[in-house]
């Protein structure tokens, strides 16, 4: 793909973005099914959800724009390689419950700055209606976010690890 126009670079952003999302639909269930936390776990569970919406906005800004090539996203297979690593390793309770977290909070930033660079593009290039479906998803990414440092902090790593810990 050349790179000569924004529009360019926004094709290419949107192309991405569709093949980390539709990456990641496969890869939430592997983790929900590894939660130990019941928050946790319906944190990613409602996550998938709104990821399978999140593919579906980009289809719809593919199907607006013309956008009809595909890629693959290797920073998100990065990524959900190293979160199929931490699926792997022994371990059970809030430690491997942390160990999650840390990898979909990875995801999520990686997702917040990609749909934050998208969102931008669509902007410049007057793309409105990308720019809102983008923007909303992004919201939903940061909320995401939010609820695993929620999760994390609001008693998980505080309790559940040096609980785990001293009782050994």
């Amino acid at each position: 793909m050349s790179l000569a126009t924004l529009d360019d670079v926004f094709t290419e952003q949107i192309e991405d973005l569709y093949s980390a999302e539709t990456q990641l639909v496969s890869a939430l269930p592997k983790m929900a099914g590894a939660a130990s936390d019941e928050k946790l776990r319906q944190a990613i569970e409602t996550h998938l959800e709104q990821t399978r919406g999140h593919v579906e906005r980009l289809e719809r800004i593919r199907g607006d724009l013309g956008i009809t090539g595909s890629q693959r996203c290797k920073g998100m297979a990065g990524l959900l390689e190293e979160g199929e690593e931490v699926l792997g390793e022994s371990g059970s309770g809030a430690p491997k419950d942390a160990a999650l977290i840390a990898a979909a909070q990875r995801v999520e930033h990686y997702e917040i700055a990609a749909y934050g660079t998208a969102w931008t593009l669509a902007d410049e290039l007057g793309y409105d209606d990308a720019k809102r479906l983008l923007g909303e998803t992004l919201d939903e990414e940061s909320q995401a976010d939010e609820l695993l440092t929620k999760i994390a902090t609001g008693g998980l790593l505080r309790g559940g690890v040096n609980r785990e810990a001293a009782e050994r």
